[in-house]
């Protein structure tokens, strides 16, 4: 076992176990040269136990079959190192906690919120299934899937995938867990191929939907409106397809599934059944209508004046409550009545900075009532406005990930991309925030991919727009005489960290070292200005203080050598 301390191969320092099996270990360690964290997994060698050779042979076809693969829902292999007692498989780390987490937590699920993880789950699938060979992953279940801080899922633990194989009748070993494995997955009843992974992902949206443990009593796929009689019977209608015993029966591809749930909701009973009153409905309303043409006009304008008054009423309310939760509740009640407005969602982004804190809690809060309605909000020319106001929400509040003594920036700032990119693309090409998004967007960009490109050899090039965009990101709070402390703060902290991290890289993309020490001393000086006035915002101002030598010094060892060129 490796102690928590040990560097592995000169670079990789073990910080904490975070998950062990019969046979394995999972560390979380830090990757001394780049600064990011990475997953270990560690297997022992046991030349005593005969059954330890298996699970290493199954850890390196793992391994292995994951470096080939390239899908953002997929973890990333970085290295594999052999020892004479032990492998060491260096995979990403996957911030986030799987489902079978979140239905302990919460219980079932919102069947929209499942119908999202299920679209992401069949292009996932779709992916490994087109692949040459094919690839089966088999163990489709909640314990499997990661749910990000950013809403999206990664498929994790490929121990019994395998590829798929076209001369082979069936498979030899029963492989799977029980209660979501296809029939055909116990020995000798059929190969799995494609359509296991369909039944398996069907009774995992069968246990996300209903909360119903099928590893627990009664053992049996129920209809779910059995369970929730206000789930959807078109969904009812595509699992109970999904998990027929017989593959023939089921949806023969992770395509045609899709397919049927961007469709569900038209194979509703209660959709069937509008359509066919539509033709005689028509022919009722078109004999009612210039009689009821005038009332409806009437009552249309007495519905909207109620409406109105209702919403600025709540937001009345909400403006003068003094609790957070007293306020969050008036401007939740306000976008039920106008889903469209921005102005209760603006109002709820605020309160959520009371505490100078964006928890998880809070987020699931919001994200219920703006991702039901984007599709209207992205409509409306104030849109890209909310969505920059909710990505800075994120870069500089979200509390997911954060632990005593670790940052979580990178996090926060990963987390907060697709808002500013949403505030870019519909945004008004020349307004403030329109290149101020771009910036956020490219600055979190940067840091989501540094990582990889690194890995890859492919970063020449890319420190110096990281750098520009730096220096305008700087200017502009620098320069915002009312801008909040903790942006301020939160800004100069990331500029220290990337002159910290990357002098040498900015050297090398021709940033000059007056450049860099510029920067700083800005930095230095704006941070001294700031009169904090919370015990966050000071620990904040300490920390890039604490950090301004270590950043003076990367600056002089990335020049050294050129000034003793220099100086011979």
């Amino acid at each position: 076992m490796a102690e928590i301390g040990t560097i592995i191969q000169g670079k990789y320092e073990i910080l904490k176990l975070i998950g062990k099996g019969g046979m394995s270990k999972v560390y979380l360690s830090r990757d001394q040269n780049l600064n990011k964290q990475w997953a270990v997994k560690e297997i022992e060698k046991r030349a005593w136990d005969p059954n330890n050779k298996v699970v290493i042979q199954s850890a390196m076809a793992e391994a292995n079959m994951i470096k080939k693969l390239d899908h953002p829902a997929l973890p990333r292999i970085v290295d594999i190192i052999d020892k004479e007692d032990v492998i060491y498989v260096v995979m990403d780390y996957i911030e986030g906690e799987p489902l079978n987490s979140v239905l302990a937590k919460y219980g079932a699920q919102p069947q929209e919120t499942v119908i999202e993880w299920a679209k992401q789950l069949c292009l996932v699938l779709d992916y490994l299934h087109t692949r040459k060979p094919p690839i089966i992953y088999r163990d489709m279940k909640p314990a499997n899937v990661m749910l990000q801080p950013d809403g999206n899922i990664k498929l994790i633990d490929f121990g019994i995938a395998r590829e798929y194989k076209e001369q082979n009748l069936a498979d030899t070993v029963s492989l799977g867990t029980k209660g979501y494995a296809a029939p055909e997955q116990f020995g000798g009843k059929g190969q799995t191929d494609a359509r296991t992974d369909v039944y398996c992902l069907g009774v995992t949206l069968y246990h996300l939907l209903t909360g119903q443990n099928p590893c627990e009593p009664p053992y049996e796929i129920y209809p779910i409106r059995y369970w929730n009689p206000q789930l959807s019977s078109g969904l009812e209608a595509i699992i109970l397809k999904c998990t027929q015993m017989n593959p023939q029966d089921r949806y023969q591809s992770c395509a045609e599934l899709l397919y049927a749930l961007n469709h569900y909701d038209e194979m509703d009973e209660s959709y069937r059944r509008k359509q066919k009153k539509r033709l005689n409905r028509f022919i009722g309303v078109l004999s009612a209508t210039c009689v009821s043409l005038a009332a409806g006009f009437l009552f249309q304008g007495l519905k909207i004046h109620t409406n109105n008054s209702d919403y600025e009423n709540n937001i009345l309310q909400a403006e003068k409550s003094a609790a957070t939760q007293e306020k969050l509740d008036y401007y939740v009640r306000a976008i039920d009545i106008k889903p469209a407005e921005t102005q209760a969602y603006y109002g709820m982004i605020e309160a959520f900075k009371d505490d100078a804190v964006f928890s998880v809690q809070e987020e699931e809060q919001f994200k219920k009532k703006i991702n039901k309605n984007l599709a209207a909000l992205q409509n409306d020319s104030a849109y890209a406005d909310l969505a920059f106001e909710t990505g800075k929400l994120y870069w500089y509040y979200y509390d997911y990930g954060r632990t005593e003594g670790s940052d979580n920036q990178i996090t926060r700032m990963k987390s907060a991309i697709q808002w500013f990119e949403d505030a870019y693309t519909y945004g008004n090409e020349g307004s403030d925030y329109h290149t101020m998004a771009k910036i956020y967007r490219d600055i979190g960009q940067f840091n989501r991919d540094i990582t990889l490109k690194v890995q890859e050899a492919s970063d020449k090039g890319v420190y110096q727009p990281y750098w520009q965009n730096l220096n305008e990101l700087v200017e502009t709070v620098s320069s915002t005489p009312d801008e909040n402390e903790i942006v301020n703060l939160e800004v100069y902290k990331l500029a220290v960290n990337a002159i910290e991290t990357y002098a040498r890289k900015f050297k090398s993309d021709d940033v000059s070292a007056e450049s860099m020490q510029a920067l700083l001393e800005k930095v230095k000086a704006g941070t001294e200005n700031i009169q904090t006035t919370t015990d966050k915002t000071e620990e904040i101002k300490t920390d890039v203080q604490k950090r301004l030598e270590f950043a003076q010094e990367a600056i002089e060892n990335a020049f050294a050598r050129e000034e003793e060129g220099q100086s011979g």
